[in-house]
């Protein structure tokens, strides 16, 4: 059976950037799982790259047909976006391995929904000036700036990821990404340990 590997952290911490930069490892036989929101898209985004954009009616329709594996559900300055996984046709774990972009509570309904070995936790810390800044200067560059939504969801991946919330989900590795291209390779060599090891099995 194949893995998916669960890239996670607080916003702008780096995640984005250092999935694409695993991706392009063409030693890692990674294949991706695009998730799904209602939240509006963003400058330089790309349905069915970074998420599958889908209206508040499209959501309803999957959970009609019991094809949304896990829902998180936000109260944003601009009203509740969703996010969500869907088992559609991204996904055969007979015959590959993941990689994704999640949170604390996707990766852990994941597990439920897949089994606890399936997933890896890949976290990523990144101190919190600093995170704060990237936030900001990505935000500057949308049309429209949301930055009252920017302070709120910083806000809250404090209590999401918190130590507490970390330990529950029995996550005790962290990767720190104060070195884009080390945190980098120490994610990539740890996927490889963790394929390396399933192919052994």
């Amino acid at each position: 059976m194949g893995k998916i590997f669960c890239l996670m952290g607080k916003s702008a911490c780096g995640k984005d950037t250092i999935y694409k930069k695993i991706l392009t490892d063409d030693a890692l036989p990674l294949k991706t799982l695009v998730p799904y929101t209602t939240r509006p898209i963003r400058d330089q985004e790309t349905d069915g790259v970074e998420y599958y954009f889908l209206t508040e009616q499209q959501l309803r329709e999957l959970q009609q047909q019991d094809k949304v594996i896990e829902l998180r559900s936000y109260h944003t300055i601009h009203g509740i976006w969703h996010y969500f996984t869907v088992n559609d046709h991204q996904i055969c774990l007979t015959e590959h391995h993941y990689l994704i972009i999640g949170t604390l509570e996707s990766y852990q309904k994941l597990q439920q929904y897949f089994g606890k070995d399936a997933l890896v936790p890949l976290y990523i810390e990144l101190e919190n000036g600093e995170r704060l800044q990237r936030a900001l200067n990505r935000e500057r560059l949308q049309t429209n700036p949301k930055y009252a939504e920017l302070c709120r969801r910083f806000l809250a991946d404090e209590n999401d990821f918190s130590s507490e919330h970390l330990n529950q989900a029995g996550i005790t590795r962290v990767f720190i990404n104060d070195d884009l291209e080390r945190c980098t390779q120490e994610l990539a060599d740890c996927i490889r340990e963790h394929i390396s090891l399933k192919a052994q099995a």
